[in-house]
């Protein structure tokens, strides 16, 4: 076994399955364990994003839309932790953009530490891998 899925284990036990109510007791360990002010930034293009970097739509448009909606490149600063939306399975981040201190909800899959010596880097890190892989 793998130190991060002994990881995994210790914070959800021996089923660590993905279901809602590991969901939410991954919600309480990340609220007790990771710092509210950690920097993250995206793993990869959000949705949005996609047509734009994929098909070469960039430019004006892509910039006006970044204004507006968080971007993958954006760094963020963690405000709070979340249980999921009515309907969602991944945990919400609300966040503040850095340059413009504009607020955002982003599931917290989406997301990674910057700091990587950072504590809540590794948490945030086990996360995303319980909830893409398990």
């Amino acid at each position: 076994m793998d130190m991060q899925t002994e990881r995994i284990r210790g914070v959800l036990g021996k089923d660590c399955s993905r279901n809602p109510q590991n969901t939410l007791r991954f919600l309480e360990f990340l609220q007790r364990n990771v710092k509210a002010s950690c920097r993250l930034t995206g793993i990869a293009e959000f949705d949005w994003e996609q047509a734009y970097l994929a098909d070469g739509w960039g430019g004006v448009e892509y910039e006006e839309m970044k204004s507006k909606r968080p971007s993958f490149a954006d760094q963020f600063e963690l405000e709070e932790l979340v249980a999921p939306d009515s309907g969602g399975d991944d945990i919400v981040a609300c966040v503040k953009r850095v340059s413009d201190k504009k607020d955002f909800k982003i599931g917290l899959s989406l997301l990674e530490g910057i700091d990587f010596k950072d504590e809540s880097f590794q948490f945030i890190d086990d996360y995303v891998a319980w909830y893409r892989y398990y």
